[in-house]
């Protein structure tokens, strides 16, 4: 007797929701339905196939593939089968289509991926121990999926020397995959244009315009390119031997500073979930480590605040040069002295973070603690490559030495506690060592993007409004205008009866666009917040490596969670800040200010000429 089963029906996989279009703008993407490995599952118009295979659960191999940097279709391990396509497709670059029947795991999508993975590996150096990516590395990790365990290839490639002129990042091109991801990073997302892909065959190599190394180029040392290389091909430049040195040494007193998005990021390196702010941890392992003092870069960010908004109010008042644009981020000042210097006279003349404290341990901590600045070994712990370069400009020395000695990467820190044997998620929760550890909640939001902007209104609106922020007929103490991850974002704002335009970019492709609207007079703003990597420090080129496309959500969330549970959330409430001002700087903008916190800036044509100048005169 035949007995009839009950179909059962297939599980649908929704398509992600879409935003109903505004009246008179184009309609929401159509829903398609395709087959993916047995499963309906709904997809937008414009999607492609990765997408849905990596919602519907099946991940997907890539390698090329990574969401800062969109689609490549070089690398071919994303192949899928189609039906009815001749050849496997790459589904990083396939679009959807309804009625689509796709297969991922086959036994020809088996093969064809092993062997590009193994033709990979066939021009690949094989000694993994002297790589910094070592066991972090997305080639290894594909390798050991796939089952590849011999070198069943090999393939002689040309060799070509390391490069390590820049003084924040190294190539090493001989551990190239030709992926394209830094190539695309370097020039679609930072609009910077430095590296490029030359010749063919197997001479085949990314280097910069006429192999120059990178420190010859127009490179602004941002580190995206090294946030997405998926091997060890570029890196930051390692000196965190180099500081275990320095607190070996008993003729040293060694002090560090941390970034805020350093303790929103570093705990990915640990096993701690993404999202988690680790400062208290992060605290108790820097006393480990060894280091004579722990400082939070939170309170040179209160610092910035006063010094910036004080400029800010000045500029207004006296119809100075606007916008005044943010200084902080050292990937960005080199791109405006390299490709936008008409708008170096906007610049804020604030130093970073990161140098303002610099310099007030050289001088004013120094004095405290009756150490010599000579003595004194300046660490600084950074999101960020460009800090590296930023420690190195010739210019920061205003304690008569070199305000910074070493900046570290967020990843850098990581290597130096995991060769000390301290697990960061097993420690206690310490301090920062006061005063320089005392920091608001403003100092905190600095990391993400928007967050100097807001930092910046709660202490300026307040000001203008003469009464405190939060209270009737003042000001907000949250500015929710400046907040989120879209590229740029503008608002009008009332501050004090004064309508005040302000503008916030990320990523300097969006910098680029934002100021050339300024320069074509299609926009006017007051004040303009600029950082060099998309999605502020919190995605900086030093931060770990990530393919999660919500990692930059992730991390500010945490810090904007820090900054609610803060007492004090404004930096003209920093306590230790206005001891500073009574006890050594006067007032925000006085002479011993603007001799230790601000500088200047020069187009990076004018160094050159100059230095040509004094190169024929000797």
């Amino acid at each position: 007797m035949n007995v009839a089963l009950p179909q059962r029906k297939p599980e649908t996989q929704p398509a992600p929701a879409r935003p109903v279009a505004p009246p008179g703008e184009a309609a929401p993407a159509k829903v398609v339905r395709l087959t993916i490995d047995g499963r309906t599952v709904e997809a937008h118009e414009g999607e492609t196939v990765l997408d849905a295979a990596r919602r519907a659960g099946r991940d997907v191999p890539t390698l090329c593939y990574h969401p800062a940097v969109g689609r490549i279709g070089s690398c071919r391990v994303c192949v899928v089968e189609i039906e009815g396509a001749r050849n496997l497709p790459a589904s990083c670059v396939t679009p959807v289509a309804d009625g689509m029947v796709v297969r991922t795991n086959t036994p020809a999508v088996r093969e064809a991926r092993r062997t590009v993975v193994e033709l990979l590996l066939a021009a690949h150096p094989h000694d993994c121990l002297k790589c910094e990516r070592n066991g972090r590395c997305e080639l290894q990790d594909l390798a050991m999926r796939l089952g590849i365990r011999t070198a069943r290839f090999h393939r002689e490639k040309e060799h070509r020397e390391r490069d390590a002129s820049s003084p924040a990042l190294v190539r090493e091109p001989d551990k190239c995959v030709l992926c394209g991801r830094c190539v695309k990073v370097c020039n679609e997302v930072q609009a910077v244009g430095v590296l490029g892909f030359a010749y063919r065959g197997t001479r085949s190599c990314v280097t910069p315009m006429f192999e120059h190394g990178l420190a010859e180029s127009k490179c602004v040392s941002c580190g995206q390119c090294a946030k997405v290389c998926p091997v060890g091909a570029i890196s930051e430049k390692e000196e965190w031997e180099r500081v275990l040195d320095a607190i070996a040494d008993p003729d040293l007193h060694v002090v560090v500073q941390v970034a805020p998005a350093v303790r929103a990021a570093i705990g990915e390196e640990f096993g701690i979930p993404a999202g988690t702010a680790v400062t208290g941890k992060l605290a108790t392992a820097l006393h480990r480590l060894g280091f004579d003092a722990v400082f939070d870069t939170q309170f040179g960010a209160d610092l910035t605040i006063m010094e910036e908004g004080h400029e800010l109010l000045e500029r207004i008042k006296s119809r100075g040069k606007l916008p005044l644009i943010t200084s902080c981020s050292p990937g960005w000042v080199r791109f405006c002295e390299t490709f936008f210097p008409d708008f170096l006279g906007n610049l804020s003349s604030c130093k970073s973070p990161q140098q303002m404290m610099g310099a007030v341990i050289k001088t004013y901590y120094a004095k405290k603690a009756g150490v010599a600045p000579e003595r004194i070994f300046s660490v600084s712990v950074m999101p960020c490559t460009a800090k590296k370069y930023e420690a190195a400009r010739p210019e920061v020395n205003a304690s008569g030495v070199r305000d910074v000695d070493v900046a570290l990467t967020t990843r850098e820190l990581a290597r130096m506690i995991k060769a000390a044997g301290i697990d960061l998620a097993g420690l206690p929760d310490g301090e920062f060592d006061p005063p320089l550890g005392i920091s608001t909640g403003a100092g905190t939001i600095f990391g993400a993007t928007g967050g100097v902007m807001e930092a910046a209104l709660r202490t300026v609106s307040e000001i203008a409004a003469k009464k405190p922020s939060g209270k009737a007929g003042a000001g907000k103490l949250e500015f929710a205008e400046v907040r989120g991850l879209e590229g740029i974002r503008e608002a009008t704002l009332d501050l004090g009866g004064q309508e005040v335009r302000i503008a916030v970019a990320s990523g300097l492709g969006n910098a680029a666009r934002l100021l050339q609207r300024i320069r074509d007079g299609k926009a006017s703003y007051h004040f303009v917040e600029i950082m060099a990597c998309p999605g502020g420090c919190v995605e900086g080129g030093g931060q770990p490596r990530s393919c999660d496309p919500e990692i930059a959500a992730k991390r500010a969330a945490a810090l904007y969670a820090e900054d609610r549970r803060m007492k004090a959330r404004k930096s003209h409430e920093n306590l230790a800040v206005r001891r500073l001002y009574e006890e050594f700087l006067g007032k925000p903008g006085s002479e011993v200010a603007h001799r230790l916190l601000h500088t200047t800036y020069q187009s990076v044509e004018e160094v050159a000429s100059a230095a040509g100048v004094r190169k024929e005169a000797m």
